[in-house]
């Protein structure tokens, strides 16, 4: 027979763990001491010791282990635990690997401007959105005005409430000097009919869009694009899919430009 402390030593596991253990059922005492309640322990109590130390360093939680080794479960079922957290452990690495690539990032960011970036991206989900909207190509990017003239317009008189910020979709897969394919699209509560030009249409929902706000000018829009740009190749993504401009704070709302916010939005997935 062997103290608690005794045992403790041999098994280089603490005291306090043995008596957690204990609690839990997981590994009783060889004896107890009815007088005293000193716990004493046998030799050939190790094995179990160091199957629930092994089963830990799994990563199975003390429970998991408790039903293991006193359920006596079928191997089918102790497959299906360890393929769990398997499982687990995979996507716990995958999400370290995606921490350390925009560590990665930052640090290379970092080292070639010497200052924080003014930008900040995030990933996020974006749900599905109804929208009315007018789809056109239109000489340069700046000249989108008359779209949203024409779509403001026809708010009021086809029976749609607006539900949220307006936004720009850019449907070409590059930059263009000049005819450029864009979507000025308002957030819509109800489905109302096609008038015209106006469609109405569900804008599919994006698991992964990579999004950064931009505060002030639009004329400030070619340093916003750059840092997403930068931050989508540097971090592992690559785009899928048309860009979006969400005008958070826009005209009509301040007078004052440098008082516009807008998300610029790419969907994109992992490269």
């Amino acid at each position: 027979m062997l103290k608690i402390g005794d045992f403790s030593r041999l098994s280089r596991v603490s005291v306090k763990a043995l008596r957690h253990y204990d609690e839990l059922e997981l590994l009783k005492p060889d004896h107890v001491d009815r007088f005293t309640g000193y716990r004493y322990y046998a030799a050939h109590q190790l094995p179990r010791l160091n199957r629930i130390l092994a089963l830990k360093e799994l990563g199975l939680s003390l429970e998991q282990i408790g039903r293991l080794l006193n359920e006596e479960l079928p191997p089918a079922q102790i497959v299906g635990m360890l393929r769990l957290k398997r499982a687990e452990i995979r996507q716990g690495m995958g999400e370290a690997q995606a921490r350390l690539a925009q560590i990665e990032a930052r640090l290379k960011q970092l080292e070639q401007e010497g200052k924080m970036s003014a930008y900040d991206a995030v990933i996020k989900k974006v749900d599905a959105l109804r929208v009315a909207a007018i789809r056109d190509v239109i000489p340069t990017y700046g000249d989108q005005g008359p779209l949203w003239g024409e779509l403001m317009a026809w708010l009021p008189t086809g029976e749609a409430s607006p539900t949220g910020p307006g936004l720009t979709i850019y449907h070409d897969t590059e930059y263009r000097e000049q005819d450029v394919d864009v979507e000025v699209c308002q957030p819509v509560a109800a489905p109302v009919a096609d008038h015209g030009r106006v469609k109405v249409h569900e804008l599919p929902a994006v698991e992964t869009m990579a999004c950064l706000v931009h505060r002030g000018s639009y004329d400030g829009f070619s340093d916003a694009y750059g840092a997403l740009m930068g931050w989508i190749e540097g971090n592992g993504y690559r785009i899928v899919g048309p860009n979006r401009e969400m005008y958070l704070v826009a005209m009509g709302m301040v007078r004052n430009p440098a008082e516009y916010v807008t998300e610029i939005q790419f969907p994109v997935v992992k490269a």
